[in-house]
């Protein structure tokens, strides 16, 4: 594998929800640098060793509601 996906978005609590695309991963932060060393451990945990993606990308998604 070379490339796993997370979709990124705020929690309605606050800080951040991740989740893989194609994988049963999940994993939450209260900020963007924890964030970020939660999703590494949860692939590590998710993957036998060597079997795990080269990169990581993380794709921030936001709702935005305005005024009709």
């Amino acid at each position: 594998m070379d490339e796993l996906i997370f979709q990124v978005e705020q929690a309605v609590e606050g800080g951040y929800i991740a989740r893989a695309l194609g994988a049963s991963i999940f994993t939450e932060a209260e900020d963007l640098e924890t964030l970020r060393e939660q999703v590494r451990d949860a692939v590590r945990c998710h993957f036998e060793e060597g079997m795990g993606p080269k990169v990581i990308r993380l794709h921030f998604v936001r709702d935005e509601v305005i005024a009709a």
